[in-house]
């Protein structure tokens, strides 16, 4: 037995259940995850560039270039050294930090054209602390312009604000705390639902188990018929075994109980001659029939034991191979008659059961045909009735152009020992072993009047197997 693999079909499908949902929740918590930081970080850029416009809308520069920062701050940190929010302007020939740049160490800016604008981050930075932190980095390309026709009255400048990661890192840890904090109690609860989901979904599979126990300990004859479609074919194949085994143990019986009583009279004979006073030639003749007697009914019940039964899940046989060795040899046997035999076979029709069943029936209907038939004979094969998740009927006929059997003599040829003509010569067995083979697959043979050839129908219909 492999380790790591549970032998119960419901702990199986549990397992793989419950990996399935760890690996979509893993992944949907990895999605949100990136969109939330993502959209953080938006919505930073947003906010740094605002405060970035409304900075320099609150500044000017002086005469000698130098930016003079707003009268009234746009935010407090700006003002508090080391505070997280940062501004720096950066200038042709130098750059201006706003008070809150006192102290920590950020990374220089580059002059950008006008209108162009840059979003970094994290950057790293050191922060007033002197521990190593990171920032994020706003920057657009402006320029300004003293109101004169000057050139030299206008200049470019570049405006940064930086804002580090505290809070945004913050921000992220609450959600992904929350975020990990409800995926787990939803995938708890989802197990938990998938647990009773599987557990009710598998109670049909558990129904059966139960009724093959009953079956087993002999508390039911079969299975019931009250389960999902997709169980039936399991279910209809089961009861069709059991049944199929009882006929057998049954056949079996009756045989046995057939060959017993038949061989009662022989062996009442033998007893009653040997306490006679007879001849010993006499003697010798009378028990050499009696034995000849038992030994054909013996042969004869073996027989029939071996025809009754057939396979349930046989294998698919070609039918015409079988018909052309059956009419070959019937062709040399009534090659005075010069009897004719055509095949009007469906292709891909097939035969569920065993070869000697088929041979059996072929063979009887054939000959019985060639022994009446004037010139002509028919062999139709075709597919019978198709159900759903079953194997197709079978439809085989053999006509003849003979005299045909009459109407009032229809039960008569099928009975065992009974023969259509007691001029023609036969044991009138052949026939009735043909309907009990029929029989055993559940069919019909029907004795009709042939349209295609005037003389007599043989046609056997097969229902759709398991």
């Amino acid at each position: 037995m492999s380790w790591g693999q549970p032998r119960s079909l419901q702990a199986r499908q549990l397992l793989a259940a419950s990996l399935g949902l760890v690996a979509f929740l893993a992944l949907a918590g990895y999605a949100l995850d990136r969109a939330f930081l993502e959209t953080a970080e938006s919505n930073m850029r947003q906010r740094l560039r605002s405060l970035a416009l409304a900075y320099v809308a609150g500044g000017e520069f002086a005469r000698n270039g130098e930016f003079i920062p707003p009268y009234e701050t746009v935010d407090p940190r700006l003002e508090r050294p080391g505070s997280g929010l940062y501004a720096e302007v950066v200038l042709p020939n130098g750059h201006w930090d706003s008070m809150s740049a006192q102290g920590p160490t950020l990374p220089a800016g580059e002059m950008l054209d006008a209108n162009q604008e840059s979003f970094e981050g994290p950057l790293p930075i050191t922060e007033i602390s002197g521990q190593p932190g990171q920032a994020y980095r706003y920057g657009r390309g402006l320029i300004w312009s003293a109101g004169g026709d000057d050139a030299r009255s206008e200049f470019p400048y570049t405006i940064y604000i930086l804002e580090d990661t505290t809070a945004l890192s913050r921000q992220v840890s609450v959600f992904r705390q929350a975020l990990w904090r409800y995926l787990g109690g939803a995938g708890l609860i989802l197990m938990l639902l998938q647990a009773v989901i599987l557990r009710w979904s598998l109670r049909p599979l558990r129904r059966v188990i139960d009724e093959l126990k009953r079956v087993q300990r002999g508390l039911a004859s079969r299975m019931s018929g009250r389960h999902p479609r997709e169980l039936e074919p399991l279910t209809e194949s089961i009861n069709a075994f059991i049944e199929s085994e009882r006929e057998n143990l049954d056949r079996q019986r009756n045989t046995l109980a057939d060959l017993a009583h038949s061989l009662k009279t022989p062996l009442a004979v033998l007893r009653a001659r040997i306490g006679e006073d007879v001849p010993a030639q006499e003697l010798r003749e009378e028990v050499e029939a009696q034995v000849r007697r038992m030994s054909d009914l013996v042969s004869y019940q073996l027989a029939r034991a071996a025809r009754s039964g057939h396979v349930l899940f046989a294998a698919p046989l070609e039918i015409e191979p079988y018909a052309d060795q059956i009419v070959r040899s019937l062709e040399k046997i009534y090659a005075a008659k010069g009897v004719l035999c055509e095949f009007d076979i469906d292709d891909g029709v097939k035969f569920y059961g065993e070869p000697g069943d088929l041979q059996e029936v072929l063979g009887n209907l054939l000959e019985n045909a060639f022994k009446w038939a004037r010139s002509r004979v028919l062999l139709t094969v075709k597919e019978g009735e198709i159900a759903p998740n079953r194997r197709p009927g079978l439809l085989l006929a053999v006509d003849d152009d003979g005299p045909g059997v009459p109407e009032d003599k229809i039960d008569l040829v099928l009975q065992r020992g009974v023969r259509g003509d007691e001029r023609v010569q036969g044991h009138g067995i052949g026939l009735a072993t043909v309907q009990d083979v029929v029989r055993s697959y559940r069919g019909t043979l029907d004795v009709s009047r042939s349209k295609e050839l005037g003389g007599a129908r043989f046609e056997v219909v097969l229902p759709p197997g398991l």
